[in-house]
């Protein structure tokens, strides 16, 4: 194809849904019971992720449902981290402990809390921040200056 031509676009296969509300079920589903991350869950449903968030933002509902699968995902991926952390690691033959496995239990746990950090920054962050809210800001009660003479 020469740099003058253009590519047709893709024809999803998806353009018409007959059972828009079974496969929007199941896309929901995995997200929110077997923690799929959307790409997954649409893929599974048969479906695009771009498509699915279209329909999202043209439904309210939807989108409060889309909301609940999500938080339900990123409980899951939460729980997932603290089952990692308690898995217990198989000695070798020599007695000694496997070193690889520990060394993904750690990336698996290390990956699984920065996504949920990203994801959720609120509620699984390490950021402390100091300010106040919008209802109770944060006063200046005094300013001093110090004056240090040499």
């Amino acid at each position: 194809m020469s740099k003058t031509q253009t590519k047709k676009p893709k024809t999803e296969k998806i353009a018409k849904h007959e059972d828009r509300e079974g496969l929007v079920k199941i896309v929901l589903d995995n997200m929110a019971e077997n923690g799929l991350s959307l790409r997954k869950s649409c893929l599974a449903a048969g479906i695009g992720a771009s498509t699915f968030l279209d329909w999202v933002k043209q439904d309210i509902a939807l989108s409060e449902h889309y909301t609940r699968a999500r938080d339900a995902m990123l409980d899951k991926l939460a729980d997932e981290t603290m089952e990692i952390a308690d898995m217990e690691i198989v000695p070798t033959g020599d007695g000694k402990l496997d070193s690889a496995m520990v060394q993904k239990q750690r990336l698996q746990i290390d990956t699984r809390k920065w996504l949920l950090s990203k994801l959720a920054p609120k509620r699984y962050g390490d950021k402390l921040e100091l300010s106040g809210d919008a209802e109770n800001p944060l006063m200046i009660q005094k300013i001093e200056r110090v004056i240090v003479s040499e």
